[in-house]
């Protein structure tokens, strides 16, 4: 027999009020709070532009999450929202029942209409979104009446009618918002483009920039200029910055980029993919850093014995979480260069990521002893590097007594390749085969993996061409 389950008396109220516009107009004053996220949300699926219009003038919260209701963006919604608060910007005093001080437009806030609303109808269904940041605007004075918070990715491609509406009216009242973004992911758009969206952005709001496109290091010049304004940014990714032959123009825009790094006092992590015109500068953006980094990625790409000397022997790599030199090829350098730079970070060091670097034995063997000291290490990975069965033997006899070490990539052995560099699955069964007494006679138990892939993947990618090599360590009761 199914239970009745009768509606409760903020939903009849609620169904009452949008029922009749007027009603809920004169309503609004004295409506109690409660009632506020639960109309807002019928009323936005609704698509009552007029009442969400009046909502807005009256909305008793400090802060408007309007993006966790926008599964798709919608012009017609937006318009109706910002049509409100042009009413509220046009007045000399605020209305007494209104606090907003904050329109969210980023997919984030779930829990705020769920909690109001009793339920997830209506709620966006996406639940791997990090929660919202506290922003100032709660905790202090605003620097202006509104500020009104964007995830801003600038991609050509993908510019929508919502997008161009939003920075059209943002443009407008530039004198009475704040328009702000913690992350700035750049696609694909030209410079003056995005200049253009920039400087009506709060360049101190964004805290993480990710460049995910080519630009010639000149390019780089002129946004660095913009960079150097974000000084609160905490993490940095810059891919694929190319230069030609360095002449003195391309050494001044190199000098433009670097010392922009003077102003980043909060930055954490920088990541650079293939940032070439750093081959044999390495050390004019080290000496510019203001603070200790936590990761450092700096990956496909040539450095010189120098630059990589300058690593080692920075101060603000000492308290580094992860590192990441995949892709940079380390064959004819000191292997003592790298040795002094595991032992600068032995005591910090999470994660290490050596694939590509054309390590030899010798290079390896030289580590062994730094590596072996790494003792808060969960990941290493070393796969694209031609080496031999012993030296693997040594490897695993010196990360053994890691205690916080859960993921292992290995290549394959050299010997399981013939001279014209062919994978011998047959051989590669009968070297697991070793590898496995090896880790048994250890006698802790662990996981690695043996890849011929040079860059394994893991997360939603699978690992190709891999074997797992399991060791279960079960002490008798």
């Amino acid at each position: 027999m199914s239970v009745w389950n009768p509606p409760r008396l903020l939903d009849l109220v609620g169904m009452s009020l949008l029922r009749d516009d007027a009603l809920a107009f004169a309503a609004l004053e004295d409506l109690p709070t409660e009632f506020f996220p639960p109309l807002f949300m019928e009323a936005f699926h609704g698509r009552r532009s007029e009442t969400l219009k009046a909502m807005v003038q009256a909305w008793p919260f400090v802060r408007l999450p309007l993006g966790g209701l926008m599964e798709m963006p919608h012009v017609g919604t937006l318009q109706a929202v910002l049509d409100g608060l042009d009413v509220l910007l046009d007045q000399k005093d605020c209305p007494r029942r209104c606090k907003l001080r904050v329109l969210d437009l980023r997919n984030t806030g779930q829990d705020f209409w769920s909690m109001w609303s009793g339920s997830n109808v209506h709620v966006s269904s996406s639940s791997t979104m990090a929660p919202v940041a506290k922003d100032r605007s709660t905790t202090e004075q605003p620097l202006a009446p509104l500020e009104v918070f964007i995830e801003l990715c600038l991609n050509e491609g993908t510019t929508d009618e919502f997008f161009i509406y939003l920075m059209q009216w943002v443009e407008k009242r530039k004198a009475s918002i704040h328009l702000c973004c913690k992350k700035l992911k750049i696609v694909s758009m030209p410079m003056e483009n995005i200049m253009k969206v920039l400087s009506m952005v709060q360049l101190d709001c964004i805290q993480e920039v990710q460049v995910n496109c080519t630009w010639h290091v000149s390019t780089l010049a002129v946004f660095a200029s913009l960079l150097g304004q974000m000084d609160n940014v905490q993490r940095l990714l810059l891919s694929h910055i190319h230069v030609s032959a360095l002449g003195e123009q391309e050494e001044q825009h190199v000098v433009q980029i670097t010392s922009q790094f003077l102003r980043l006092h909060h930055l954490r992590d920088l990541r650079m993919e293939s940032p070439s015109f750093l081959q044999g500068r390495l050390e004019q953006m080290l000496r510019c850093l203001k603070t200790p980094l936590e990761n450092l990625a700096i990956t496909h790409c040539l450095i010189t014995e120098s630059d990589l000397k300058h690593l080692s022997h920075c101060l603000n790599i000492s308290q580094l979480k992860g590192l990441d030199l995949s892709g940079v090829t380390l064959t004819d350098f000191s292997p003592e260069l790298l040795q002094v730079l595991l032992e600068k970070v032995a005591a910090t060091l999470q994660e290490l990521y050596l694939n590509l670097c054309g390590i030899m034995d010798c290079q390896l063997e030289a580590i062994l002893p730094a590596l072996s000291h790494c003792s808060q290490l969960r990941t290493f990975s070393i796969c694209g590097n031609l080496l031999s069965m012993a030296i693997m033997e040594k490897l695993l006899r010196h990360t053994d007594g890691l205690p916080s070490l859960i993921l292992e990539l290995y290549p394959a052995p050299r010997e399981s390749y013939s001279s014209q560099r062919i994978l011998h699955l047959g051989r590669l069964v009968q070297l697991q085969a070793e590898l496995i007494e090896i880790m048994r006679n250890l006698g802790r138990p662990r996981t690695i993996w043996i890849s011929s892939s040079p860059c394994p993947r893991r997360g939603n990618e699978i690992f190709y061409h891999e074997k797992t090599i399991i060791y279960c360590c079960f002490v008798p009761p």
